[in-house]
């Protein structure tokens, strides 16, 4: 199985193959689509797309924490992070020989 990061560039090449719009046309709709998604994440906390996933934005109280070298306790802040869980469908897919379909 060949492993490879999908990056911006690969999904305009993908939405100028299948959609027909030009390569700057693609480009423009993708960082858009991009763009809308980080904006929703950063007001509203989460993006629900159907048969893919659910990103959410949770936070994260403070912590202590502890240097692996010197073994120090150190505060962690609390934050907000970014967390995915993907669809049952994109689960199945994934998956094809749990579901029997595969």
């Amino acid at each position: 199985m060949g492993e490879r990061t999908v990056t911006r560039a690969d999904l305009t090449e993908a939405v100028y193959q299948e959609v027909g719009l030009s390569r700057s046309e693609s480009a423009e709709l993708v960082d858009s689509v991009l763009g809308e998604m980080t904006r929703s994440l950063a007001s509203e906390g989460e993006v629900k797309i159907a048969a893919f996933g659910t990103f959410a934005v949770r936070s994260k109280g403070e912590r202590v924490g502890r240097n692996p070298k010197t073994g120090e306790e150190v505060p962690i802040k609390p934050r907000r992070v970014l967390v995915f869980r993907p669809s049952q469908v994109l689960r199945d897919r994934i998956n094809p020989h749990l579901t029997g379909s595969g």
